[in-house]
């Protein structure tokens, strides 16, 4: 199918071939047939994107002071290699979609096949998007129309915030798409309007709606044109609806409004406020987010969790439909408000206009109704080869971040054949898929694992699908290198435990290797090395700087990230079983009383006798090391610093080992495991040490110590 991407290195807009998207648990795919372009956020992205370096470091200088402290940590080469995997990444546009539901996954109330709806989904033939971000369209409002009901939403969203009554004075300044809906909605609330803008034609459409006008360009003073509006009184409310950098709008609101005025700030522009303005006034300012409550929130947008409507009357979804309702009752008329119409094969002339200077509004995109076919979640990227004797054939699950730019690059390098990729939403498959030589791209697991060519596959999911992949992949005959964690629950890992269990001998059982990677670091190793020579318990010390992650990213969502204890920290718990050498005899846990739970120390005990020590700390400096570890020993001292540098503190023949850039054994680990598959030995970490990390790592996250 055709998608619209926007790269934000490039500035390039194109359009792209990519899978049919994946349909999961309370999602419905969508036939789209009318999408529109919202011309402000649309046309800042693909501005961001054509800007310079330098551009783009001054319009985000909150990503500039992440990257320098990233320099301090991790150093400048790796730092360089992240900013360019991120910028990488294609955006896909758009979020004004209207279409007919092609089908329905599990757990979906309230919608069928055949249903007309609006969503948030993007510019592509085809989204898949949450139920709870969807809407019936009206018999009596046409697809074109009901397209226009996201950006309809958004000014709903902002009215809501003013709390306009019947006959208030309300000033709108920008007349743009956004403006001239909220214009038409607060009408029809009995509001009094006054529309502000430079455009001629766009206050034409203004008065028409019922507003009175100020026209900028006639060089009038528009806090004396509001206070005749007002009959002296200043407006009750002004939303701004404008994009631009300037203070002007924000200070102009506030010179406009009566005392105890409202603004609400929908659009983008600069917030260089006057406090005298705003104090003398005892005005109110809040910035409305975007279509209403529920956006932004994981809960809501991605599991589906609506708020109860006693409680919160307006939603997302609500607002949606209560526009669409405006719409169907002849109070919203959108018709006057297209301007241009393009299919989505001709889609980068839109985007043209919008960075041109020629006169635009809502520009609607059309798609030519195909026949939906199942099959379009598989494309082709090259030419289908053979293997020859010896090559081992690997697929992906996944192709985030971390895939992308530490474990493709890595399996690459060991010269095995690329076959499939396969990701949720087709995109990052397509993309990476092109970039690495991938043969083709899924977003349909089963196809992928029923490649008879393809002998490994690497799961590179979110947390909460490992263990079901990895249960599918080792059912299919496959090896598997699934990237940390192997699995969320004790019940996972029974089932894991048992199925691999009954796998046919010890000699013809498929491989199962977790990507404990830290265990093949060349300084670990040599730590390793060192205390081979000393037979006799050992005291590990390890701080991990891990800093803080926004509360609602996903890994600390228990059941899809499973919490950064287990997460991410059986990497060090793995780490500390690797250099003892023994297993885990107990652990203790103690954590701050934080809203996480992600500052954590955690005691482990090994059966030779050795100790540890893992500090897991979120509220630490990131100038200070991310990761440093202590091993003392028969009288010695061993200290690394971030898997740079290495010191031995009377350590006979041994003073330091440091390198020019960090590594932590990506690489290394993925060598090795290739190698075994090859030279048919056993997974270089054992099976059973891979169920003791994990048991201990649950455990340790759910509070149960020994």
């Amino acid at each position: 199918m055709k998608q619209i991407l926007q790269s934000l290195k490039t500035g390039k807009t194109e359009i792209s071939e990519v899978p049919l998207p994946a349909v999961h648990d309370r999602e419905v795919l969508v036939q789209t047939h009318n999408s529109l372009v919202s011309a402000g956020t649309e046309r800042m992205l693909v501005e961001f994107g054509k800007a310079g370096w330098i551009e783009k470091a001054k319009q985000q200088p909150d990503k500039v002071k992440m990257v320098l402290d990233k320099i301090k940590s991790d150093g400048l080469a790796p730092t360089i290699e992240s900013v360019f995997a991120k910028l990488e990444q294609p955006l896909p546009l758009g979020y004004c979609n209207a279409g007919k539901i092609m089908q329905v996954g599990k757990g979906v109330l309230g919608f069928q096949e055949g249903d007309r709806v609006v969503s948030n989904g993007q510019h592509a033939e085809f989204v898949s998007v949450p139920q709870i971000l969807c809407a019936k369209i009206p018999d009596s409002v046409s697809d074109e129309e009901a397209s226009f009901a996201v950006l309809g939403s958004i000014a709903l969203q902002g009215i809501r915030l003013a709390k306009p009554t019947l006959g208030e004075s309300v000033v709108v300044m920008g007349a743009g798409l956004i403006g001239l809906m909220t214009i038409q909605l607060l009408r029809a609330q009995g509001c009094r309007v006054m529309a502000v803008d430079f455009d001629k034609s766009r206050l034409q459409l203004a008065s028409e709606f019922g507003a009175e006008i100020m026209d900028l360009s006639s060089g009038g003073d528009v806090v004396d044109v509001v206070h005749g509006f007002s009959r002296g009184y200043g407006a009750d409310a002004v939303l701004i609806t404008v994009s631009s950098k300037s203070n002007d709008p924000v200070s102009h609101a506030a010179k406009m409004s009566r005392k105890r005025g409202r603004i609400i700030l929908i659009g983008v522009t600069g917030l260089g406020l006057s406090r005298a303005d705003f104090y003398e006034k005892e005005l109110t300012f809040q910035v409305s987010c975007s279509y209403g409550p529920g956006r932004y929130d994981p809960g809501y947008e991605e599991k589906g969790n609506d708020y109860p409507i006693g409680f919160v009357r307006w939603t997302e979804q609500r607002n949606f439909q209560a526009v669409l309702d405006m719409m169907a009752e002849k109070k919203l008329n959108v018709r006057p408000l297209i301007s241009h119409r393009y299919s989505i094969s001709e889609a980068e002339k839109a985007y043209d206009l919008i960075l041109s200077s020629n006169p635009s509004l809502g520009i609607l995109l059309e798609y030519e109704i195909q026949e939906f076919n199942k099959k379009d979640n598989l494309i082709h990227l090259t030419k289908p080869k053979s293997l020859g004797e010896g090559d081992i054939g690997l697929s992906f699950i996944g192709s985030g971040s971390f895939a992308t730019k530490v474990l493709i690059p890595a399996f690459q390098k060991t010269g095995v054949s690329l076959l499939g990729i396969a990701s949720k939403n087709g995109v990052s498959g397509s993309t990476y898929g092109k970039k690495f030589g991938f043969q083709q791209t899924t977003t349909d697991v089963e196809k992928l694992l029923q490649d008879e060519k393809s002998k490994v596959v690497v799961i590179a999911s979110k947390h909460d699908s490992h263990a079901k992949y990895v249960k599918m992949a080792l059912s299919a005959g496959k090896h598997v290198f699934v990237e940390k964690p192997l699995c969320l629950t004790h019940d996972e890992l029974r089932d894991l435990e048992e199925f691999y269990e009954t796998l046919s001998g010890d000699d013809n059982k498929p491989s199962l290797m977790v990507g404990y990677n830290r265990r093949f670091s060349p300084q670990i190793k040599k730590i390793k090395e060192l205390l081979s020579y000393y037979n006799e318990p050992k005291s590990f010390i390890l701080t991990v700087n891990a800093g803080q992650i926004p509360t609602g990213h996903w890994l600390h969502d228990e059941e899809i990230g499973g919490g950064r204890i287990l997460g991410e920290g059986c990497h060090f718990i793995d780490l500390l079983r690797f250099l003892s050498g023994s297993a885990i005899k107990g652990f203790t846990k103690s954590s701050m009383n934080s809203e996480n739970g992600d500052t954590t120390s955690i005691q482990l005990s090994f059966r030779d006798g050795s100790i540890g020590s893992m500090h897991y700390f979120a509220n630490g400096s990131k100038e200070f090391p991310k990761e440093r570890m202590e091993v003392f020993c028969s009288g010695k001292i061993l200290q690394l610093d971030n898997f740079r540098k290495l010191r031995g503190f009377s350590w006979p023949g041994f003073r330091s080992m440091n390198l020019r850039k960090q590594d932590k054994g990506h690489h290394a680990c993925v060598h090795s495991f290739i190698e075994s598959l090859r030279e048919g030995k056993p997974s270089p970490i054992s099976i059973k040490e891979i169920f003791e990390v994990t048991r201990v790592s649950i455990d340790l996250q759910n509070n149960l110590c020994s």
